[in-house]
């Protein structure tokens, strides 16, 4: 039944992760300029880039773990993520996998959250003046 569900809303989800990456990319086209002339503003873009794709990465593995569990029919399991001593011990390994990455998906996710918190910040007029002076001091 639940992957039943999850196959249903893995289109939602692909869709929601183009558009996200759509809007990455213009922000990014949006904000060159200031992307070259204030310091901090590349670091941050690169770390969130890594995150971003660290996220994806997660996302996309736990998707295939999820796809190798519940392939197997008639397999004893406590849960999705947690195996008996009789679930086969590729599924077993599996669910262990897809135990960690239930974290590392909000984890990463958070992570974003605060990232982009911190790159709403570098836009305050007076971030952008100190990040410009900050380059130029550190340039000429």
């Amino acid at each position: 039944m639940a992957n039943a569900g999850w196959g249903h809303w893995t289109p939602v989800n692909a869709a929601a992760i183009g558009l996200h990456l759509a809007g990455s990319l213009g922000q990014l086209a949006g904000n060159a300029e200031r992307l070259k002339a204030q310091q901090g503003v590349g670091t941050m873009s690169l770390v969130k880039t890594g995150v971003t794709a660290a996220a994806l990465g997660v996302t996309a593995y736990s998707r295939l773990l999820g796809k190798k569990v519940s392939e197997q029919h008639d397999v004893s399991a406590q849960s999705g993520t947690e195996p008996t001593v009789n679930t086969p011990t590729e599924v077993a390994r599996a669910q262990r996998r897809l135990a960690l990455l239930q974290w590392a998906v909000p984890a990463l996710t958070g992570a974003l959250v605060v990232i982009s918190a911190f790159a709403g910040e570098q836009q305050r007029p007076h971030q952008v003046v100190d990040g410009i002076t900050a380059r130029l001091r550190r340039n000429g």
